[in-house]
């Protein structure tokens, strides 16, 4: 998730070039403050069952 949101700000807020930190800290703030009052949320494609098809190697398997 970090990752996404990372890419998000990247695309959003950092797509320009600032000319000091303190404008950095300033513009990213208003755009956390902005996706928070949003309440944006991901919408995640890749299920549990997915995973268990995907990774069945990584995970054992337990037989009773």
């Amino acid at each position: 998730m970090a990752e996404i949101e990372l890419s998000i700000l990247s695309r959003q807020c950092l797509d320009r070039r600032l000319p000091d930190m303190d404008t950095l800290k300033r513009e990213v703030a208003a755009w956390q403050d902005n996706r928070n009052h949003e309440e944006t949320w991901i919408d995640w494609r890749f299920t549990t069952a997915d995973a268990r098809v995907k990774l069945k190697r990584l995970y054992p398997s337990i037989n009773n």
